[in-house]
């Protein structure tokens, strides 16, 4: 195996922050360890004199903390094993990228980008530790899909001089050349091309392309009648990957029961274009700019900017490789944004993560080998969150908004959502900015990162459950920095110089699908295959053509501008290359070295997939509500009640996305004295513009158990009442759809699926809310086995997630959470019903009574026409500055919400149950955690009451309490007494208590 020619070690001279967070996580894993010390190794594979290495490890070296060796391996003076961990070839590493490109600077020399720099960790452990205790130690160190590990013990590691230098550079033997692949077989076998993928020389199949016998027919069919012959292997590859779930929404396009053009023109498009025809109707301006047409949705932000937004899942890879698949999803959203219009600039990032409890450590397996162990939650969570800390951070883009959600069917697979905000002039010179068309002509020209063998299959695996088949090569890992550049690049310079005509993200399906769609503008294309960059020698055509290999984008570019195009690009240290051309030829065609690989008819490829016709039922589920006797120690339970995975504070992922970068930030994340994370953010685009833009949410996948069309009520009339809470237009507030969905094959998943749509368009239109962008994933289902090996399969419950994206008239006006004065009054607004169905607060009591959550069957309802009334009051009472804080009254109900305003303002309050507005006499524990829709909580100045209730005399509203100037917290039960009395700072620490140690 190959070596460098230079290794430098980086280490501490004393005990680094690293070292003391990984002994902390570690100890408290169970292992006996008393110290760690930690090297960061280069590994460089080029002749340089002894000045250049010096020159080098000091520049890589903070001379204060850190000393460097130079091929000597650096060794305490006692360990007991050194555990080193890398990337596996091929694997993106960023910090080798980042280190390469310092080495030319420093040095004026050019350097391969991919053979040449490599990275790894090196890990000495000291304590009670034996060979075992090391495996076990490394497990938690490294993910064996996408990493390399070594371990020596001390006396290994000083016989061996170290742990050596070995590089992990790509050796590929591919056959260099496109097959045919005879489809003229019979359908058994038809079925298992589809599932497990085209055969290889060595008789290994590639990997699911997902097609179902219906697409696999039709495929069939046209090669039999129209082409005349067997299709090359790039060209079934290309059509899986763009007929796939993932990329045509083939469930939400297809034919349900009576609904002919599918739930999603029917509900979701559907209510879009009956909101806009109201408004035109009704004489209101439209500010939809843009929907359903574009990599994001886009909304007027004012007379010369247009904001855009795109939330997408990245759930299959970030099962699999939490920190890649976060990451690659955060990045890629952000290329959602590039390429929406003629380019938008990021300007705000937001996330969602479902997670189950992370204390969870069952094993479940793919596959009988234990080798194929998934990654406990813990490591998910962690991986998670690490990936969109570093693909937001590094590229320069605030995290402002965002949640966590925990349930223990998430076992199987995580959800990550991934959104991004962008904005871009109405108007590029004098053209329109939205409008972009690739030209019979242009040159296609692939901007960014390289291709490799990463993210290979990642659509078609995306559009599956998560089993033994699931490919390690649908991993990628982003490259902020890379991508940074393109970015800049991109918005900032060429865009205004107008030196393209269209663009668009390489995302799933990599140049398959981006030149495929972008040639749906122009009438066909040619592409050279030869001419695109690659990571490494030895790719086949057809993994060139399909790599989801990340931070690359595909532009249309006029032949007279390609050179003033290229030479930008390589000023701004971002590699573009010419691949092809777009035609009006009506065909797709692909070469490889001269020879045509690939040769399609461009309708049969984006219109050719047969729809689907599917049947569903429906049973809306019943759970006999469960009979418990109202709590003795109503104190403790409002402290428990607070402290939960799902009510608990997420502060150490809020604190560590940096929301500032840009100076954006008006409503923060964090809010209050007392850091409470908000129901919504408000950031500030345009730094002479009093307007805002809000950010909030609503998910309820508890509610599912019970009936998904009230579950999807609840979560839109959630994202829109936090957003207006903060002080949105409601007339300009938009939704943002995420379904993320079970086995939707089986008709009962359709049935919820169909009445969860349902309820989009019946309260989407009643609110005037257009849906401007979404994005669905259908299959999250876990088949595997379980600690004995035996079959399991774990369904997530039904998710959507419904994202609000609203515009502020002045953003002076805004409200935050947190209470701010002694003395001023609190107010209930909105009725209170007896709601606890799926409620946060039945399934408490199910584990503290039964040791199982209760579900119930009184779900939260949702009155439209009252509910928008109120809003539009509010909107009044925010815009006069009546309100001192304002918060939602979601999750948790009213004891959740006021615990929080109260944490956050580190106030004390005195508040009565009986004067809350009720349907009827309901229980003291109702009163405090029922989930009912339509509500705030917020505090007025006593000199302003009687406008407060005068503006809000035909709303229900009950005055409820006070804020102490104490730290003294009572609630006053509906018998007069004191059931709850404590104090705030307390009631911090058990909110701050559950993630303490994270």
């Amino acid at each position: 195996m190959e070596r460098s020619k230079l290794r430098i070690e980086i280490f501490y001279k004393t005990t680094d922050s690293r070292e003391e967070v990984l002994l902390n996580k570690l100890t408290n894993l169970g292992f006996s360890i008393s110290r760690i010390f930690i090297t960061d190794n280069y590994l460089i594979n080029v002749d340089l004199t002894e000045q250049d290495s010096i020159i080098i490890a000091k520049s890589l070296s903070q001379p204060v903390t850190q000393g460097y060796t130079i091929n000597n391996p650096y060794s305490p003076d006692f360990f007991n094993f050194a555990i080193e961990i890398g990337f596996l070839p091929g694997v993106t590493d960023n910090v080798s990228h980042t280190v390469r490109e310092s080495i030319e600077n420093l040095l004026d020399i050019p350097l391969d980008p991919e053979s040449t720099v490599f990275t790894s960790t090196t890990y000495f452990f000291l304590g009670d530790i034996r060979s075992k205790e090391a495996y076990d130690l490394g497990m938690e160190l490294y993910n064996p899909l996408i990493m390399r590990m070594k371990v020596l013990s001390y006396d290994e590691y000083k016989k061996n001089k170290g742990m050596g230098s070995e590089l992990p550079i790509v050796r590929i033997r591919e056959k260099l050349d496109s097959i045919d692949i005879n489809m003229n077989i019979s359908d058994d076998d038809l079925l298992l091309l589809g599932k497990e993928g085209i055969i290889n020389e060595d008789g290994i199949r590639r990997g699911p392309l997902a097609l179902d016998m219906a697409s696999l027919k039709t495929i069939q069919d046209y090669y039999n009648k129209i082409e005349k012959r067997s299709p090359t292997d790039i060209e079934l590859e290309s059509i899986a990957q763009t007929w796939s779930e993932h990329c045509k929404h083939t469930i939400f396009a297809a034919r349900l029961d009576e609904i002919e053009n599918g739930i999603f023109k029917e509900y979701i498009q559907g209510a879009t274009l009956k909101i806009m025809q109201d408004k035109k109707e009704k004489g209101d301006s439209n500010f939809c700019a843009s929907v359903f047409e574009d990599n994001s949705g886009g909304i007027e932000f004012d007379e010369n900017y247009i904001i855009s937004d795109k939330v997408e899942t990245h759930n299959s890879p970030s099962a699999l490789d939490p920190f890649g698949g976060s990451i690659t999803g955060i990045v890629g959203v952000n290329r959602d944004t590039i390429g929406f219009g003629m380019a938008a600039k990021p300007i705000a990032n937001r996330y969602g993560f479902c997670f189950s409890d992370p204390s969870d450590d069952i094993p479940l397996y793919r596959s009988k080998d234990k080798e194929s162990k998934l990654l406990p939650p813990r490591r998910i969570m962690d991986g998670v969150v690490q990936g969109v800390n570093v693909g937001g951070n590094c590229s320069g883009i605030p995290t402002p908004q965002g949640f966590v959600y925990f349930d223990e069917r998430y076992r199987g697979k995580p959800l990550v959502f991934v959104g991004t905000v962008g904005l871009i002039p109405k108007h590029i010179a004098s053209s329109s900015s939205i409008k972009k068309s690739a030209k019979n002509g242009d040159y296609i020209v692939m901007v960014g990162g390289r291709v490799g063998r990463d993210g290979i299959h990642g659509a078609t695996f995306s559009s599956e459950a998560l089993s033994s088949g699931s490919p390690a090569t649908a991993v990628q890992i982003g490259d902020p920095i890379t991508q940074k550049k393109l970015s800049d690049a991109i918005v900032k310079e060429a865009r205004d110089r107008e030196l393209y005509n269209s663009i668009t993200d390489n995302g799933a399906g990599g140049l398959s699908c981006s030149v495929a769609e972008m040639a749906r503008e122009s009438g066909g294309f040619e592409v050279n295959l030869e001419m695109v960059p690659l990571k490494y020698p030895g790719l086949s055509p057809w993994q060139i053509w399909i790599s989801e290999s990340q931070e690359r984008m595909t532009l249309a570019v006029p032949p007279e501008k390609l050179d003033e195009f290229i030479s930008l690009m390589e000023i701004r240290g971002v590699e573009a290359t010419a691949i092809g051309l777009f035609t009006d030829s009506g065909r797709g065609i692909v070469k490889y070295n001269d020879k045509k690989v690939f040769d399609l008819d461009m309708y049969f490829l984006h219109e050719g997939l047969p729809k689907k016709i599917l049947k569903s039922t429906y049973t809306r589920q019943s759970y006999k509500y469960p009979e418990f006797k109202e709590p003795q120690n109503y104190t403790e339970i409002f402290h428990k009640m607070i402290s939960r995975l799902n009510t608990g504070s997420f502060e150490f992922i809020s604190t560590q996305y940096d929301h500032e970068v840009q100076a954006n930030s008006v409503i923060k994340p964090v809010q209050g004295k007392g850091k409470v994370n908000g129901n919504a953010t408000v950031i500030r685009p345009i730094f002479d513009s009093i307007k805002g833009v809000a950010l909030s949410y609503g998910l309820y996948p508890s509610y599912s158990d019970i009936d998904t069309y009230w579950m999807a009520a609840s979560s839109i009339d959630t994202a829109v009442r936090n957003a207006v809470s903060v002080g949105v237009n409601i007339d300009k507030l938009a939704l943002l759809d995420n379904f993320c969905w079970c086995d939707s094959n089986d008709p009962e998943r359709l049935g919820q699926l169909k009445e969860a749509a349902r309820a989009c368009y019946e309260f989407a239109v009643s609110y005037g809310t257009p849906f401007i962008s979404g994005k669905d994933s259908m299959f999250n289902d876990f088949k595997g086995y379980d600690e004995n090996f035996s079959n399991i399969t774990i369904s997530i419950p039904p998710t959507l997630l419904i994202s609000s994206i609203g515009i502020v008239d002045n953003v002076y006006k805004c409200q935050s959470i947190d209470f701010k004065f002694d003395g001023d009054i609190i107010y209930i607004i909105g009725i209170t019903n007896n709601e606890l169905g799926g409620s946060e607060y039945l399934s408490f009591m199910g584990e503290t009574i039964s040791g199982s959550k209760y579900i119930g069957d009184n779900i939260p309802k949702v009155n439209a026409d009252e509910n928008i009334r109120t809003y539009q009051v509010f909107k009044t009472a925010i815009e006069k500055e009546l309100i001192s804080s304002s918060i939602s009254i979601e999750r948790g109900g009213i004891g959740l919400a006021i615990s929080k305003s109260s944490i956050a303002g580190m106030l004390g309050f005195r508040l009565d149950l009986s004067a809350i507005p009720s349907s009827k006499k309901l229980r003291d524990d109702t009163l405090l955690y029922s989930e009912s829709q339509g509500r705030f909580l917020v505090s007025v100045d006593p000199s302003k009451t009687e406008e407060f209730e005068s503006i809000f005399k035909d709303i229900t509203y009950g005055r409820v309490g006070y804020i102490l100037k104490s730290n003294k917290i009572e609630i006053i039960g509906t018998d007069n007494n004191i059931i709850v009395k404590t104090d705030v700072d307390s009631l911090r620490d058990s909110y701050k208590g559950v993630f303490k140690d994270l």
